[in-house]
């Protein structure tokens, strides 16, 4: 999903797709989507974990921003879909 947008790729080899993380609108703000993403990436045994994000949701852009990732790209898989920024960060996130 995002080694194509990398010249020349990283040598680090594993990506985790991440995909589809939400958090209820009573629970935004609270730093649980923070909690949720942290404790699923926290053991994982790739290098790499990757993400979509819509490009008309700047916010959660900036959300990911914050916690390591980098833009690398954009991707409109089909279509009828809309266009997202293909987002990249190194494992382990720091703390």
């Amino acid at each position: 999903m995002s080694r194509e947008f990398l010249n020349p790729p990283p040598e680090a080899s594993r990506t985790f797709a991440l995909s589809e993380l939400m958090v209820r609108p009573r629970w935004r703000k609270t730093g649980a989507s923070r909690l949720l993403h942290h404790s699923l990436l926290a053991d994982r045994d790739e290098d790499l974990t990757a993400l979509c994000v819509d490009v008309t949701h700047p916010k959660v852009q900036a959300l990911h921003k914050s916690w390591s990732y980098r833009e690398v790209g954009e991707q409109q898989p089909f279509a009828d879909s809309p266009l997202f920024a293909v987002m990249l960060a190194e494992l382990p996130l720091p703390d």
